[in-house]
């Protein structure tokens, strides 16, 4: 067994089923089994779910969005209530990005400079900076257990754009390390370089040899193929070392998760699941259910008879096609408690198969039953 620690901060791989990884992640908050799905909560809210729902459905880790809670309410006010696991009502583990890709977002509302970045907010159109330093600041004010450094997130074909962003990452990644001074938070480093292996590459072993106490993979799930997604965790995979927890961003599908773990990842989050729900669809590992259509109108059945999430145990498809269909906001919560169960549970069932050292065969059953929805 392989450990790394960083104060507060440990990371013990426990098994490996070919490229696929059991670990455990040890935090201020508690631990975390990995692989793992981290639902969003940007606003310090994961949209339409309480805490207590979050905890009944076993999830073991949320994120919160420095850029937005930055604007509001201000990472002052969320300092005040002793930080964000306080401010939310959430005591386990809290993961906050860097805003780095919400920024870079924005298009034409920012200027990039090599200090950092000025940037017109997307609430009232008012002006400020973020820098490598400031993104370290306010992580440290809002608390979370897992911080990002601040990194530039570019259009992933562009090489020549991925190449000079490349290079600011890198000197960003090294003022972040600088900057931070809070012991009891991990910082992750952010592997940039578009769909380019090489520059995949030299990221990795660049933020390798900084020895940060966990890696991220950015600027995915932005517009390339899934096929040059896979191809750069494979390429990123194989330079990261073993004995440190690897976190895919932003994707957030059961295929997503099934193929990321296959390949060695670690820990996944996306807004996917909780933005489906509030547009009437549901998650499945068959694919996803449209329950606003006219043919659920009278369905008895739940959205999935194998689901044993709190939907799925009490309410048939008629009801929530009901309940969309009369505009009703308990739709958005019980698709939410649904989708995002599908995605934990899956992890935790990969989990399993790992440990007991049968990952492809359940991958390929899993697959199997995705293959004509992708």
């Amino acid at each position: 067994m392989e450990k790394t620690t960083r104060n507060d901060f440990s990371f013990q791989l426990q098994s490996k089923d070919g490229s696929a990884r059991a670990g455990v992640l040890t935090t201020p908050h508690g631990i975390v089994e990995t692989p793992v799905f981290m639902p969003v909560g940007t606003q310090a809210t994961v949209k339409s779910l309480t805490p207590a729902q979050l905890n009944e459905m076993q999830v073991q880790i949320i994120l919160s969005n420095t850029y937005h809670l930055y604007l509001r309410p201000g990472a002052d006010v969320i300092q005040e209530f002793g930080g964000l696991h306080n401010f939310m009502s959430w005591q386990k583990p809290v993961l906050t990005d860097s805003g780095g890709f919400q920024v870079f977002s924005l298009g034409n509302l920012r200027q990039v400079s090599d200090d950092g970045v000025v940037f017109k907010s997307h609430i009232d159109g008012s002006i400020h900076t973020f820098t490598p330093e400031s993104a370290m600041a306010i992580q440290e004010k809002l608390g979370a257990d897992i911080i990002m450094a601040f990194d530039e997130c570019s259009e992933p074909h562009d090489r020549k754009y991925n190449e000079q962003a490349l290079a600011r990452t890198h000197r960003w990644a090294e003022r972040c390390l600088r900057a931070k001074t809070r012991p009891d938070q991990a910082l992750f480093g952010i592997v940039q370089g578009g769909i380019f292996p090489d520059l995949r590459t030299q990221s990795a072993e660049f933020l390798k040899s900084l020895d940060f106490p966990g890696y991220s993979i950015g600027g995915l799930s932005v517009g390339e193929s899934k096929e040059d997604t896979l191809a750069v965790i494979e390429v990123v995979n194989a330079v990261l070392p073993d004995d440190k927890p690897r976190y895919l961003m932003g994707v957030g599908t059961p295929y997503d998760l099934i193929e990321g773990i296959r390949r060695g990842i670690d820990m996944f989050d996306c807004v996917l699941p909780t933005r489906l729900a509030r547009h009437h669809a549901a998650q499945t590992l068959q694919g996803r259910i449209n329950l606003a259509r006219a043919e659920f109108t009278r369905d008895h059945a739940p959205i999935d008879s194998e689901c044993g999430c709190y939907t799925c145990s009490h309410f048939s498809r008629a009801y929530l096609r009901h309940l969309i269909i009369a505009k009703e906001m308990l739709a958005a919560t019980l698709i939410s408690i649904h989708n995002i169960f599908t995605l934990t549970s899956l992890a935790q069932a990969l989990r399993k198969s790992i440990l007991e050292e049968r990952f492809e065969t359940t991958a390929a059953h899993l697959l199997a039953g995705l293959e004509n929805t992708l």
